[in-house]
């Protein structure tokens, strides 16, 4: 079950790969998550010290959270990979020029996962034919909506 969605990664990047990365969480922010106060639009995934980070994504605190607490925002998370999952990405990542995008935040089996994308940047001549062919698609559909009336 998808929490939120980064529909600005499809835009922006070509996605070549999906790997899936627990998350290091307080307590207050897998509440506030299941609360859906968590964006990850501006988010991204770099390497610090052969681990993977999750940098920019913003979850906002409940006003019921701890008072002994005080919540960042915006702090920096650890990703939970496999070790040779994390080495595999960051030779990719450094030698063949990709990156690494957060693309959703679900749930599975009651655990908060986020799905990194392994990606390459899209030029604008790219996203200018990726809409082209989005509204042709939608076009069709028109098209073929009036022929079967």
């Amino acid at each position: 079950m998808s929490i939120v969605e980064n529909r600005k990664a499809r835009h922006d990047y070509f996605i070549e790969d999906r790997y899936e990365a627990g998350l290091v969480l307080q307590g207050w922010e897998v509440k506030s998550i299941r609360a859906g106060r968590v964006q990850i639009g501006e988010a991204y995934v770099v390497i610090q010290r052969g681990e993977l980070v999750l940098l920019g994504a913003h979850i906002s605190p409940l006003e019921t959270a701890s008072t002994h607490i005080k919540p960042d925002n915006i702090r920096t998370r650890k990703l939970l990979m496999h070790k040779t999952e994390i080495e595999r990405l960051i030779g990719k990542v450094e030698r063949a020029g990709y990156a690494l995008v957060p693309l959703d935040l679900h749930y599975l089996k009651g655990r908060v996962k986020l799905s990194v994308g392994l990606a390459k940047g899209k030029k604008e001549h790219d996203k200018r034919q990726a809409e082209k062919d989005r509204e042709w698609g939608r076009e069709k559909q028109r098209l073929l909506r009036q022929n079967n009336r």
